[in-house]
């Protein structure tokens, strides 16, 4: 993914963001010594973990394999390498 790709996903990311994750971000840019993310804390994160665990379960989601995983990540990277 070129840097106009990541800028442009950024931007999308950034303006969907909760308030919490724009407060979030800025701390990461700015190096600030934010508290530890706890991610069993964010509400949002935990619902969408319990919903994808249960589409898994469920037989919904179908899930991708290792072998799957490897072969997609091997063909970005050639892609992009």
């Amino acid at each position: 993914m070129n840097t106009v790709a990541i800028r442009h996903e950024l931007h999308d990311y950034i303006d969907k963001a909760t308030d919490k994750r724009i407060e979030e971000i800025y701390a990461i840019i700015n190096g600030s010594n934010a508290e530890a993310y706890k991610w069993w804390e964010d509400e949002e994160l935990v619902a969408e973990l319990e919903r994808r665990s249960a589409d898994l379960k469920s037989g919904k989601d179908k899930g991708v394999s290792l072998e799957e995983s490897k072969a997609r990540i091997k063909a970005i990277l050639k892609k992009n390498g």
